[in-house]
């Protein structure tokens, strides 16, 4: 690209939480702000709190897209690595847009410091001060050479920017009308991998091919400290204080250097995670895995108890801000703040109560469960490096390798040997320009690579005549052009070979802080094959004429900027499920696979005869039939096309099936028993009684009928019901029959001791007639206190008065039992069961 962003239509970024500038540059002190994929959401958290004051909707189109987030105590800026769009937000107005465009892919950068920013293009060598707001371009941008590293502010407001190619690290001090190089110190020796840590005043830089620190400030680089490292080195972006954390992450070890020296620490294998750079904050050192675990060191080395962030949805972001660390993982909805007694606390960016008002209900992206990571292959020297190439120039000679075989422990550099010299290289570069040779001589050189378990075999080049017969690089730098099927295409014009003819042109692909050799071409143009380029990644290029006596030129210029892509990955932890309460859904859901260099445009899922696009990540397919087995096919596209499917089967929901198992009556209720088949939905269970009685709803294992009668024959009929239909069921079964107690019993004194005892002339306790009067001649007998009698209905008569003999029963009520045939006894003189209620029989 000419120019490092392309500025556009502001589109705004809805922000809920804290309303007015006060109460936003309040919040400034212990706050970060923190990405959340899942719902493109930024969430600022208050350290001191652990809680969101402020929740901004970065909009659904940002969802699940890797972004960039560069604050100060005035601005946040955004970048969606994804899209390459840069937005500003201004914290005194909590005003957003997106209002830039970058090359999109993991190439560009954006630095800020307070009222100070720049965009960053490390591929292109390219940085332009910006103003934070609009985002406008602050004079012409820096040239440095491509592939450049670094590009961080310290605590003073000066970016450092490194160029391994010069082995050079540069100090740029922001400008009112252009940006200013104050000074630039050489740092390695050209050609070396370098890292870059900003600090509070000035750059720890290390270099990654001979395990060298150095500290560079304004007034210059101090002396080297070299480190026992056993493989790469990596850097935090930014490290606070004066402690300076090296991760090896490939053997699991980090090393401090601060005014105690240098400490190592070993971390323990946890659940098969990778480690990821540790950051120092407050003399511990925090470690954080790609499965969410972060290990922590005191500051006497030792370790400490370690924490988890359970299904992270990716590499876990930390950051010290305002005195806090805070933890972010940017696929789950919560976060980590840690203070600085080491307390850590748990946030949950999701969190609804925030000032001015609930976000939008926004579904969550499913998340990836966590996987157990493949066991570690055995770890040997490196193999041989490919496609040793040497090319003559003028006094000097240009060697060119493809990189090595790891056998399972990154490579730290490569060694090139010739000319009676030795020459580290970075394990990023694989490419080395050899000066001060003579004209006529021939040469050789052998390169072999280096990890923790020692040197490789080497690989000799072809033999080479330097000479000032070189030929001119292409006339125009090359163009690049990525294609959907993950290829990427350089083409440029035919060089000058100044009288001898072109044999071959060799290829070099430039990145973020490396360049590395990807092929050679007889003709002008060049297919890189899928794999050797990583797609997401930024890349350009450049080329180099080699003619028919081995003789090759300068290189061309730098080409446009590519990313390699492809059609996207397989949908991950695709699951079908039945929709209880919807008769002919299903739900099917999934995690978002890796996009392969494009944006995921949409999601096409199928089932069966029926296809539906959707741009998140779960859908209800409806019109599928009744119980019908459904398979789902969920495909991701993007601009290359539509990836491999990922399937799941799930059942629609049936109509129910009942059985009924049993009827347990008592003489006034039933409970009804049986089984459901529900189909797979949500089911309701309703029970009705014919010849009446009251059913009930509610369980489907088991109902209850009341206000039944006695020796009553009823059909008792269950009906379960759910959104595809409903069944019923029936049972007949009769109640119980009601009993009675007669009760006489005698009194305390007199006459009454003996009342209850036997029949007497006149009347006496516990007689029976055969009417509802107590008339003589109507008398069926007499029965003992005690005796039970099965009752039939009750009927009004004449009033009887039991006395002290039933606890003064009174009553004109009679009860018709089975005595004699059918007969009746006063209701004062019988007790029924089940409370002695009359609401229990029927009326004669």
């Amino acid at each position: 690209m000419a120019t490092v962003l392309v500025l556009v239509a502001g589109l705004g970024i809805t922000v809920r939480g804290l309303g007015s500038a006060d109460q936003a540059l309040a919040s400034f002190d212990a706050a970060s702000w923190l990405w959340s994929k899942g719902k493109a959401e930024l969430a600022r958290i208050n350290g001191t709190s652990a809680r969101v004051d402020t929740r901004a909707d970065v909009g659904q189109a940002a969802r699940g897209h890797q972004l960039q987030v560069s604050q100060s105590d005035r601005y946040v800026i955004l970048r969606d690595v994804n899209t390459g769009a840069i937005a500003s937000m201004d914290l005194t107005d909590l005003q957003a847009y997106w209002n830039a465009e970058s090359q999109a892919g993991v190439g560009v950068s954006v630095a800020l410091h307070d009222k100070s920013a720049f965009v960053i293009d490390a591929v292109q060598g390219k940085v332009q001060q910006v103003e934070p707001a609009s985002l406008q371009a602050v004079g012409d941008p820096l040239q440095f050479p491509p592939g450049i590293g670094g590009g961080v502010f310290d605590g003073a407001g000066v970016l450092w920017v490194a160029a391994p190619t010069e082995g050079t690290v540069t100090a740029v001090q922001p400008g009112e009308t252009a940006p200013v190089r104050v000074r630039t110190d050489s740092v390695a020796a050209p050609s070396h991998d370098l890292a870059v840590s900003a600090m509070d005043k000035g750059v720890a830089v290390l270099d990654r091919t001979t395990n060298a620190l150095v500290k560079v400030t304004e007034t210059g680089a101090g002396t080297p400290v070299t480190l026992p490292l056993t493989g790469p080195g990596e850097l935090p972006p930014r490290t606070d204080g004066d402690t300076i954390a090296v991760t090896v992450a490939d053997d699991r070890r980090v090393y401090t250097v601060g005014g105690s020296g240098i400490r190592e620490m070993v971390v323990p294998e946890g659940g098969g995670g990778d480690l990821r750079t540790a950051v120092a904050y407050q003399g511990y050192v925090y470690v954080p895995e790609d499965d969410g675990t972060v290990h922590v060191f005191d500051e006497n080395g030792q370790k400490q108890e370690s924490f988890d962030i359970q299904r992270p949805g990716g590499d876990l972001e930390l950051e010290v801000r305002e005195n806090h660390l805070f933890i972010n993982a940017p696929g789950s909805s919560t976060a980590r703040v840690v203070n600085d007694q080491h307390t850590v606390r748990t946030v949950d960016k999701y969190d609804d109560d925030v000032v001015g008002g609930d976000p939008p209900q926004v579904k969550a992206e499913p998340e990836k469960p966590k996987e157990q990571k493949p066991k570690k292959p055995v770890v040997s020297k490196p193999g041989a490096p490919r496609a040793v190439r040497a090319a003559a120039g003028n006094t000097e000679v240009r060697v060119t390798w493809q990189a090595a075989n790891p056998n399972g422990a990154a490579i730290t550099r490569y060694v090139v040997t010739g000319a009676d010299k030795t020459f580290p290289v970075g394990a990023e570069q694989r490419s080395l320009v050899v000066t001060g040779l003579t004209n006529g001589e021939t040469y050789r050189f052998e390169v072999h690579a280096v990890n923790r378990k020692g040197d490789g075999p080497g690989r000799m080049s072809n033999a080479v005549v330097p000479t000032s017969d070189v030929p001119d690089p292409p006339a125009t730098p090359p163009v690049a052009e990525a294609k959907p099927d993950g290829t990427v295409v350089v083409t440029w014009p035919e060089a000058n070979g100044q009288g001898h003819k072109i044999q071959r042109y060799a290829v070099t692909a430039v990145s973020e802080g490396g360049s590395a050799p990807v092929g050679e071409s007889a003709s002008t143009t060049l297919t890189i094959p899928v794999g050797q380029l990583e797609f997401g990644k930024q890349y350009a290029f450049t080329v180099v004429a080699i003619n028919d006596i081995a003789a090759g030129s300068a290189a061309s210029g730098v080409s446009n900027t590519v990313v390699p892509f492809a059609v996207p990955g397989k949908p991950d932890a695709v699951e079908a499920a039945t929709v209880a309460d919807q008769a002919g859904a299903v739900r099917v859901t999934w995690t978002a696979p890796a996009d392969n260099g494009r944006p995921i445009t949409k999601y096409v899922v199928k089932a069966g005869d029926k296809e539906t696009e959707v741009t998140e990540t779960t859908v209800t397919l409806t019109g599928l039939g009744t119980g019908a087995t459904v398979q789902v096919a969920v495909t991701a596209v993007n601009e290359a096309g539509a990836g491999e499917a990922s399937s799941a089967t799930a059942r629609t929901v049936a109509a129910p099936t009942v059985t009924v198992t049993g009827v347990d009556p008592t003489f006034n209720t039933a409970k009804v028993a049986f089984s459901v088949n529900g189909g797979g939905g949500t089911t309701t269970c309703t029970l009705t009684v014919s010849g009446g009685g009251k059913g009930s709803t509610g369980s489907c294992t088991s109902l209850n009928a009341s206000g039944l009668s006695p020796s009553t024959g009823y059909t008792f009929t269950v009906t379960a019901k759910n959104a595809a239909g409903n069944a019923a069921k029936a049972a007949t079964k009769t109640t119980d029959d009601l009993y009675g107690t007669a009760t006489c019993i005698n009194g305390d004194s007199g006459d009454q001791k003996t009342y209850c005892n036997s029949d007497v002339d006149g009347r006496n306790g516990n007689e029976i007639f055969k009417g509802t009067t107590q008339t003589d001649s109507q008398q069926a007998g007499w029965v003992k206190n005690g005796t039970r009698l099965k009752t039939y209905c009750k009927k009004n008569g004449e009033e009887v008065y039991a006395f002290v003999y039933n606890d003064n029963k009174r009553s004109s009520v009679w009860i018709q039992v089975a005595y004699e045939g059918k007969t009746y006894i006063p209701w004062a003189w019988l007790n029924l069961d089940g409370g002695d209620d009359l609401g229990n029989l029927p009326t004669c």
